[in-house]
């Protein structure tokens, strides 16, 4: 991506070939995949099948792309489907800690794997009483005979149940100082001491499972420890920063859906004796509508550009992107819903479930008041990074 931010041939190429696949292929399943509340096994099989999978993976265990194809993906898909646009999103939340610190062994068994479509993976840090302050997580490891042993319950997981790997976080130093006491592992579900709690009912992302993942005594080998012993918020915020920008990329799918729709049907909606799109106030709703898309676009790419360089600035314009584009995508949903007036409130039109899907995007992967307060903090301790 150039300075311009404007996306190469090849990326312009990349999008439209996911783009054909979305509306040829999931979007014909994304109200089903709503109405159900079922995970789209068929897919992820199809997302495997088109090495999608592996966009945003190095290369040397099969993956390709990097952040921007990622967020590039991620939009497209969430432009049909908020929910299939989580099946990528979050096995490559849980790899991220891999990338950051995993060893060569665990990367090449676990990532080969989510590329190929053989495994998924989940990202477990959040717990009843550890959203947003996630460093007073109650989730303990203990050294045990060979490794460790862990205990204790995450909640809100996104992926559990589906997922078979899952990189969780624990207290392993109880006496350290707070958030300079906890460490990551790999965790497998099938093992004994791993189960699975409630099943959340959402409002939105129906389709994507959110549960409770519960340890009793799991046992972690050494070899399961990622990075070293009591680093793992560092690696857990470091993950936020690298993912931010893909949730905003899916909040941009939702809005951009949105407003395609919106922007279509008042076109053929005619009140009045003439198209509702010829109506001056309708023509301003696009008007902002457009305006806070495309600013949110250039944010978005611009925190993937910052991600792929390695930037020391991420999670400024992390934030930034992640906050930015939710909050259009709420706005721009609400507003599609306001165009198609009564046909916008029910479920035969798309942009009811959209506005649904849009708001956990500002509320995942740090509320955005969390982002506010980081965006705050950078400039009022050093000021607006360049």
């Amino acid at each position: 991506m150039s300075d311009s931010f404007r996306l190469s041939e090849e990326q312009e190429l990349f999008r439209d070939t996911v783009r054909r696949l979305a509306e040829e292929r999931i979007a014909p399943r994304a109200a089903e995949i709503d109405e159900t509340d079922e995970f789209p096994w068929d897919i992820h099989a199809l997302l495997a099948q088109n090495e999608l999978m592996g966009v945003g993976y190095p290369e040397e265990f099969g993956g390709s792309g990097g952040p921007i194809e990622f967020a590039i993906m991620v939009e497209e898909i969430a432009r049909v489907s908020a929910s299939a646009s989580l099946i990528p999103l979050v096995s490559r939340l849980g790899a991220i800690p891999l990338f950051i610190a995993g060893s060569d062994a665990q990367r090449k068994e676990i990532l080969t794997a989510v590329v190929r479509g053989e495994r998924q993976m989940a990202y477990a840090l959040t717990e009843p009483e550890a959203g947003s302050d996630a460093a007073a997580m109650r989730t303990r490891g203990a050294r045990d005979e060979g490794g460790w042993a862990l205990s204790g319950t995450k909640r809100f997981i996104s992926n559990a149940g589906i997922a078979d790997t899952y990189t969780l976080f624990a207290v392993t130093d109880p006496e350290g100082k707070r958030g300079r006491n906890i460490s990551a592992f790999i965790v497998r579900s099938g093992e004994p001491g791993f189960s699975l709690g409630r099943t959340e009912h959402k409002m939105g992302i129906r389709g994507g499972p959110t549960r409770e993942v519960i340890l009793d005594g799991y046992h972690a080998s050494a070899d399961d420890l990622i990075g070293k012993e009591n680093e793992g918020f560092t690696y857990a915020m470091r993950t936020l920063d690298f993912s931010r920008p893909t949730v905003a990329a899916q909040a941009l799918g939702i809005a951009q859906g949105a407003f395609d729709f919106a922007l279509q049907y008042s076109r053929e909606r005619k009140q009045f004796n003439q198209p509702i799109a010829e109506f001056q106030g309708i023509q301003f709703m696009f008007a902002d509508m457009a305006m806070q898309i495309e600013a949110a676009r250039l944010l978005v790419y611009k925190a993937a550009t910052m991600v792929a360089a390695k930037d020391p600035s991420v999670s400024y314009w992390a934030a930034i992107a992640k906050c930015y584009a939710s909050d259009t995508a709420m706005s721009v949903t609400t507003d599609a819903v306001q165009i198609l007036g009564g046909y916008g409130y029910v479920k035969e039109y798309p942009v009811e479930r959209m506005m649904r899907d849009a708001k956990i995007t500002q509320i995942y992967e740090g509320t955005n008041q969390i982002q506010r307060f980081v965006i705050g903090r950078q400039l009022t301790r050093s000021g607006r990074p360049r």
